[in-house]
Formats: C-alpha cells, structure tokens, sequence
C-alpha cells in the first residue's frame, strides 16, 4: 500500500532506486494483507486465470474484503494499481473498483517481488523461490497439456520429412537409372515412375536373370502386363554392356536402399493421412493431406492459421514474390501453397485468381472448425470441397451455386443430427455430470 501515491506518479527513478534498498522501500509502502493460496490446484487455476485476464472468486474475495468499499468510480479515493491491463475491465465489472497501470506500478510490483519474504516474516526466501518453481512448472505443464491425437506438431516435422524424403528419392532413382541403364538401357524407357524403375532392378539385380518366370512378379510390380512382357523381350536383345558381379553387388545395395527410402515414403503417407484426420480433417478433406500440412507449416501451427484472413492464407508461401511486387509496385501474386490443389490445375488461366480467393475462403473456415471444434469430423470440408466444385461449374459453364448460408445452415442441422455439434457449455455440462456419477459411485 502506498498512502501517498501522486508524489510519486510520475517518479520511475524514485521507485527503481528504492527496490535495491528494502529499507528505503519500506518506507515508501507497506503491507496492509496478503492472502496465501491454500492448495496447489487453486493456485495453477488463478495463475491461469490471470494469463487470460480473468479475475478469479478468491482474487474478487480479497478485493472486497480488504480494499474500502465505494458506491461509485467517481467517489473511490484511492488507486488500484495492476501490473496487466487485460485485468483491468475485469476486475471493474465484478467489484466496482476502477483501475491504473502504467510503467512506474509495474516497477512497484517488482520491489514487492523482490522484497516480499522480508515484508512477510512467516515466508522465507528459499521457500518463496521454491514455490515460484514448482508453480512455474506446473503452469508450463498445464499450458503444454493436450489431447496428443490433436497435436499438430508431427504433421508439421513429418511434411517436412516427406518434402526432403521426395528429393532424395528422386535424385537417387536418377542416379539408378544412369547407373543400371550402361547394363540395361532399354528399362529406363519402358518404366518412367522412379519406385517402379528401383523396385524392378532390386527384383531382377541382372538383365540376363530376367525370364518368364518372373513375369508374375513383373506384373505385380508394374501393374501391367503389357510392360512386364516387354520387359522380358526388351532383356533378351538389350544392347547394354556387361557388367561383372562387384558391379551387380553395389547395384543391388544402393537399389535396396532405395526401395527401403520408397517403403518408408509410403508409410510416411499413411502417418500423415492418419494425423490429419485426427487434427485437422475438414482441412485434409477439402485440399488434401499434403497440401493441408504444408499449409499448417507454413503457419507454424492450426491455432495461427485458423487465425489468419482468407487474403494471408491465400498468398502463404508466397512471401518472396510479395514482398518483391510491393518493392517494385508489381502484381502481386495470386496463390502460394495453394497453387498445388487440383481446383487451382483444373481452372481456367482467366479464373485461376478467382478460384485461389475462393480456395482461401474456403480454407480459412475449415481450419477454424478443426481447430474450435469439440468433437473432429469433416462434415464441413465435404460441403466445402462441394462448394469449390460447384464454383468451378459456375466459372466454366455459368452454373449457379448454393448460397454459402444454405450450405452452412444444411451443414449444421446434419451435425446436431448426429450428436456432432456440442458447444462448450455442453461439453462442461457432460464432464460436470460424469464427475458427479463417479462420486456416487
């Protein structure tokens, strides 16, 4: 508490010069109460609720009982000074009390901080020091705390992984083919796909081991007859050179390791479409996996992306070539990420940037349903995904589409329908019950 508080409104130096001497800061305030927290739960919830500017039933219940009572702002003759101004309006709407904030209270705060377990002779500096680690732990636990089929941090590493993983693969089965085309050249023009090619060459390791023998297994590698049969007639006249076995050796070591890397793309794939259902399906549903994810690395996370305008999510990844049109008050691009969806492919050169901004729309309503949404599902990014059809009909053919209201409104009777739409106070209600029968039980 400081009785006089205006003499030193204004007066940072003061303050500071104060706090590195308790006596002298002992004299500038004093400790009218403080009220400790009598277990740790309570103490995590209020530190929780102050990092989101909400005033507590035991912060309100301090404030009443230990601060004058005023009938209204104008007559309160006294200064509530907070260190966060986000509490401000709360604390004016539950007690009344008008608040200040300004750099020299944030100051004062740090001398109590500093000072306290000499202010409270009951409290010592290590047990003060002791308290504020455990709680600073379980602060940041709570705070990191999530459903981990929600997470979005693996799809972020993992896109990451498959974009390196794709490159690698590429320039290896590049290197593939140069290497077994001196010994069997005509391969490399009857395969093209690179994982067909290497899975091929690990099967046969030699022209000359090629017969029908192998022709099921050709088919079943090729997914073709036809270039199976032609695999086998093209070995038998081959106008590759010889190689010897050292050759064949090293060949079918870097061809394994190949096929291992495509394996494990593959599976990578698998991971991926699995994670993004999990986390955010409606986006996955509407662009697919691959682009949804990057669209979520680019952004760093759901939360941020589902924060973005349509006009941001529209130009992610694009940043160079905007910045590089405002510098030179050129066009500015027109998609980013996005360029890679289908819808943008299947467009028309004229529509492209009237697609893209419709794309981004979409998006941008998807990734916020993934992310508020209580309980996951994709029936939005199916109407979605309808919408962009439809708008793909109207600008190639004049088609009228669905209104957005209409759809969303269809959209969110099918999800009360089916028990899938459930707000926060029904899911606070339904933990509330479930916490009630577990204590009769």
């Amino acid at each position: 508490e400081r009785e006089e508080y205006d003499e030193i409104g204004g007066e940072m130096e003061q303050v500071q010069a104060s706090i590195a001497d308790f006596e002298r800061f002992a004299t500038l305030f004093k400790m009218t109460a403080y009220q400790p927290f009598k277990t740790h739960d309570e103490a995590v919830e209020n530190i929780f609720a102050v990092s989101k500017g909400e005033i507590t039933e035991t912060l309100q219940l301090f404030l009443q009982s230990y601060l004058p009572k005023v009938k209204s702002s104008k007559k309160q003759k006294f200064q509530l000074g907070i260190a966060d101004k986000l509490m401000g309006p709360q604390i004016t709407e539950k007690t009344g009390y008008t608040t200040t904030t300004n750099e020299t209270i944030r100051e004062i705060y740090r001398g109590i901080r500093v000072h306290f377990h000499r202010f409270s002779k009951k409290i010592t500096d290590s047990d003060l020091k002791q308290a504020q680690l455990g709680l600073a732990h379980a602060f940041s636990r709570n705070k990191c705390k999530h459903d981990v089929n929600r997470q979005d941090k693996p799809i972020i590493q993992v896109i990451a992984l498959i974009e390196q993983m794709d490159k690698n693969i590429n320039t290896f089965s590049m290197r593939l083919k140069e290497w077994f085309s001196w010994h069997f050249p005509e391969l490399a023009k009857i395969i093209s796909d690179n994982s067909v090619y290497a899975k091929v060459v690990d099967l046969v390791e030699h022209r000359e081991n090629i017969n029908e023998a192998l022709l099921e297994k050709l088919e079943e590698i090729t997914m073709d007859e036809g270039k199976a049969r032609e695999i086998i007639e093209a070995s038998g006249i081959s106008m590759g050179q010889e190689i010897g076995e050292d050759d064949v050796a090293q060949i079918k070591m870097f061809t394994s390791r190949v096929v291992e890397m495509i394996n494990y793309r593959a599976s990578l794939g698998d991971y991926l479409h699995n994670r993004m259902n999990a986390v955010a399906p409606n986006l996955s549903t509407l662009i697919g996996d691959n682009v949804a994810a990057k669209l979520i690395s680019q952004a760093g996370s759901l939360v941020n992306l589902a924060k973005y305008p349509a006009s941001t999510i529209q130009i992610l990844g694009a940043e160079k070539a905007l910045f590089r049109a405002l510098k030179s008050r050129g066009n500015t691009p027109k998609y980013g990420i996005i360029y890679n969806s289908s819808f943008i492919s299947r467009a028309g050169i004229k529509n492209k940037g009237k697609i893209s901004r419709y794309i981004a729309n979409k998006l941008a309503i998807a990734a916020r349903f993934d992310q508020f949404a209580l309980v996951p599902n994709s029936k939005v990014g199916d109407a979605l995904k309808e919408q962009v059809e439809e708008r793909l009909r109207f600008l190639s053919s004049g088609e009228k589409p669905k209104t957005n209201r209409d759809v969303m409104k269809s959209v969110l009777e099918e999800l009360k329908e089916e028990g899938l739409y459930v707000t926060a106070e029904d899911s606070k209600a339904n933990h509330e019950n479930a916490e009630e029968a577990e204590a009769k039980e």
